[in-house]
């Protein structure tokens, strides 16, 4: 499969590239600082995720698109993602490509429980409401998405026994190698039953 991946030098990135690599996919990044990615074997396309065309024109000819974009607000009140993800969605459209794999955050859906959750979910309260607007978006157009939502994101190595829960946060840890997502990520790309599902993640 031809990806383009938005996020391509962080952390999730980093390795969803790697990844995607290696299982035999045609992977372009689309990057602002292309020293920042580690992985050879892909194509570079410099640019700006908040510049639409850019976007647009970076999208043509793909069959799916990744985004594992944060924002750089950090806890503050931002539409970074916003942003970013309606260039990509509109640039989708007009490329003509369906398939999307996006990953935010648990508690994106409100559906962190308890109240360790509430609190989580509280502090968190503008990345996760950027997030949900982007994703809201993305819901507008005709694509088929896949959406993964991490509990606490944490540099450990790959371990493929995480657990997943559709719709809510699986029993477990409150954390998950940034690794295990970007396996997720790639796994969930070519499996039809992860199409139009939101799906919580933990170690």
């Amino acid at each position: 499969m031809k990806i383009i991946v938005f996020g391509a030098t962080g952390g999730v990135g980093q390795h969803f590239v790697e990844m995607a690599v290696a299982a035999g996919h045609t992977v372009t990044a689309f990057v602002r600082t292309p020293e920042k990615l580690k992985t050879t074997d892909v194509t570079i396309v410099q640019g700006d995720a908040f510049n639409a065309e850019q976007v647009a024109d970076a999208i043509i000819g793909h069959d799916a698109v990744i985004s594992c974009l944060g924002s750089s607000a950090g806890m503050k009140k931002s539409n970074e993602l916003e942003t970013m993800g309606k260039n990509i969605a509109d640039g989708m459209e007009k490329a003509g490509v369906k398939r999307l794999v996006y990953c935010a955050s648990a508690g994106v859906d409100g559906e962190i429980p308890g109240v360790m959750g509430k609190l989580m979910m509280k502090m968190l309260a503008n990345p996760l409401a950027d997030h949900r607007a982007a994703l809201n978006y993305y819901k507008t157009k005709d694509i088929s998405y896949t959406i993964a939502r991490p509990m606490g994101l944490k540099d450990e190595p790959l371990k493929t026994d995480y657990k997943e829960a559709i719709d809510t946060v699986p029993k477990g840890s409150s954390s998950i190698p940034r690794a295990c997502v970007a396996h997720f990520m790639v796994k969930a790309l070519a499996d039809a039953q992860y199409e139009n599902k939101s799906v919580g993640l933990c170690s």
